[in-house]
C-alpha cells in the first residue's frame, strides 16, 4: 500500500522559511511523479509545485521565484524548500502521487505570521 508522510510544518514569521519534507512508501518512487498542494481553511485544494522522474519541475505562479521542489530517490522523500514566506502562505500542504490512484498525504499545517 502506498503510504505518503509530510512534516516539516510548522509557525514562522513573514519573510521565513521552512522546508517540508514527505516520504513515500509501497511504490517505486523513483517512476513517480511527485506533487505538494495546499489547502488554506474554506479554500480549494490547490496545485503549488510538481517535479517528475526525471526531474522537470512546474511551479504555481504565487510562488515562482520562492518555493524550490527537489527529490532525492535514494531516501524515497520529495522536499518542498519555502522561503521568503507570506500570511497567504498560510494553508496545510499536502504531498501527493499516482500509482494507478491517487494516493495523498495527511497534510503538515504551515502557518506564515504578519
Amino acid at each position: 500500500q502506498v503510504q505518503l508522510v509530510e512534516s516539516g510544518g510548522g509557525l514562522v514569521q513573514a519573510g521565513g522559511s521552512l522546508r517540508l519534507s514527505c516520504v513515500v512508501s509501497g511504490t517505486i518512487f523513483s517512476s513517480n511523479a511527485m506533487t505538494w498542494y495546499r489547502q488554506a481553511p474554506g479554500e480549494q485544494r490547490d496545485l503549488v509545485a510538481s517535479i517528475t522522474s526525471d526531474g522537470t519541475t512546474n511551479y504555481a505562479d504565487s510562488v515562482k521565484g520562492r518555493f524550490t521542489i527537489s527529490r532525492d530517490n535514494a531516501k524515497n522523500t520529495v522536499y518542498l524548500q519555502m522561503n521568503s514566506l507570506k500570511p497567504e502562505d498560510t494553508a496545510v500542504y499536502y504531498c501527493t502521487t499516482y500509482r494507478y490512484q491517487r494516493y495523498w498525504g495527511q497534510g503538515t499545517q504551515v502557518t506564515v505570521s504578519s
